[in-house]
């Protein structure tokens, strides 16, 4: 471990404090308000409101020193992605445009690259896995991997406004629940209950923006 991720998780233990109580584990003033923050940031993508680009942000920031502190380096890793793709998602958002020229759209994948996306998210998996295994000392290297190339998928498709990006976060929040629960962060699991149900009613109030797209031509 490098000096500087030393300190930085000797500088925010503080916040390990605990909140409350849940199921008999102490949830963290870190993780409620991280949780605070993405539940936010969802709920401004199923109104396909761009604040939800810098709500993504600063939530990925606090998970990303959750995650560390619990020795999910994937899931660490991953909230660095995050933060990255989320930049780039508020440029897409507010300046990107599609083969046209013209402003994003709601709007499906083509079949071919829907598969294409399934195929390159697969392959990752287990490549990601043997790498934490190796490289780390998780002890939940594959389930880790799982919901973290998922969620690269998903937040790609989401910054450009593609519907297919609510299916794949309804997968990726189910097994991410799975991992959180094995990993004692209960308040963050239910979090990701809530994501998978919330993803369900993105999928269906995006299915309905991409109809409207499509009927105007």
């Amino acid at each position: 471990m490098t000096a500087l991720l030393t300190d930085l998780l000797t500088a925010t233990a503080p916040l390990l404090a605990p909140a409350f109580t849940l199921a008999g584990t102490a949830v963290s003033w870190l993780e409620l308000l991280a949780l605070v923050l993405a539940l936010w940031m969802v709920l401004c993508n199923l109104r396909v409101h761009a604040l939800a680009w810098p709500l993504a942000m600063a939530s990925s920031a606090l998970y990303g020193v959750l995650f560390l502190h619990s020795k999910l380096y994937g899931e660490a890793g991953l909230q660095l992605v995050f933060i990255a793709l989320a930049a780039w998602g508020w440029w897409q958002w507010l300046h990107g445009t599609g083969n046209t020229g013209q402003p994003l759209v709601v709007r499906w994948l083509a079949q071919r690259q829907r598969l294409q996306v399934a195929a390159i998210t697969l392959a990752a998996w287990p490549l990601l896995g043997l790498l934490l295994q190796r490289a780390t000392d998780s002890d939940v290297p594959y389930l880790d991997a799982l919901p973290t190339v998922g969620s690269i998928a998903g937040q790609m498709l989401l910054a450009r406004k593609r519907v297919d990006n609510w299916p794949v976060w309804v997968a990726v929040n189910l097994v991410s629940v799975l991992l959180f629960a094995v990993k004692g962060l209960w308040l963050t699991a239910a979090l990701y209950a809530l994501f998978a149900v919330l993803a369900l009613a993105g999928w269906r109030s995006w299915v309905r923006l991409a109809a409207r797209g499509a009927a105007r031509g």
